[in-house]
């Protein structure tokens, strides 16, 4: 490709920066300046175009998001803007899940997470919306394994930069099994919230809509959400 086409082929597709980066940002705090971030998803768009390959079978656009998203993850865990203490609350209440599930043998819900950390159920919910923007970068990082909302996997679409052992391709396929097991397991309405957003591609408002609730109420059901999903990674250690 020449170096015109491949200007007009970034240009063309800068607006799959902007969507991603609009998404991840959406439950972040205001101190995370949204540029950087842009700018850390044109590198991974520019990565994409260089080295899309379409002989692989794979639209470029979902190619492409992979990388995008990637380069936007990796750019929020280097500025490591969450607070300890909230990121050590995040821990806390995935943990207190884990253990739950495994006393009942069913996900806990709402009432009975909050009593055993010691909350009320409204302290409870205002502590989904603290940590959200947490729990934001460990979905992705966790949806970076290769799984979607509907249990498929896409770790095909993303060529390794060094060939994989044949223990390192099983180690992936059994985390994939592993999340899309845990992600099936979700109560009804989480299920439903992580797919729309994850394969549908709804924004948190949008799926408000569609349930009939409140932007900061799905932030809370998608932050619960991921905390079950970490806490059956856990469980799994």
């Amino acid at each position: 490709m020449d170096e015109t086409a491949r200007q007009k082929m970034i240009e063309q597709y800068v607006h799959l920066v902007h969507y991603i980066v609009g998404r991840v940002t959406t439950s972040l705090p205001p101190s995370v300046e949204r540029e950087d971030l842009v700018s850390a998803g044109i590198v991974g768009l520019i990565k994409a175009v260089d080295r899309y390959d379409p002989h692989r079978g794979v639209k470029f656009e979902t190619y492409a998001s992979q990388l995008i998203r990637g380069e936007v993850m990796e750019s929020l865990r280097a500025r490591d803007w969450a607070p300890r203490g909230l990121r050590r609350r995040s821990r806390e209440l995935s943990a207190t899940i884990a253990t739950l599930q495994r006393e009942l043998q069913r996900p806990p819900d709402d009432e009975e997470i909050a009593e055993r950390m010691g909350l009320s159920l409204e302290q409870y919910h205002d502590l989904l919306s603290e940590i959200s923007g947490t729990t934001i970068l460990s979905l992705d990082e966790a949806f970076e394994m290769g799984v979607q909302a509907d249990g498929e996997t896409t770790a095909e679409l993303m060529p390794a930069e060094v060939e994989d052992s044949p223990l390192d391709k099983l180690t992936r396929r059994e985390q994939e099994a592993m999340l899309a097991r845990a992600v099936n397991d979700l109560p009804d309405r989480e299920k439903f919230v992580v797919s729309l957003y994850y394969q549908d591609g709804l924004s948190l408002r949008e799926i408000g809509e569609v349930l009939g609730v409140t932007e900061s109420r799905v932030c809370q059901i998608h932050t619960q959400a991921i905390s079950r999903l970490r806490a059956a990674l856990l469980d799994h250690l």
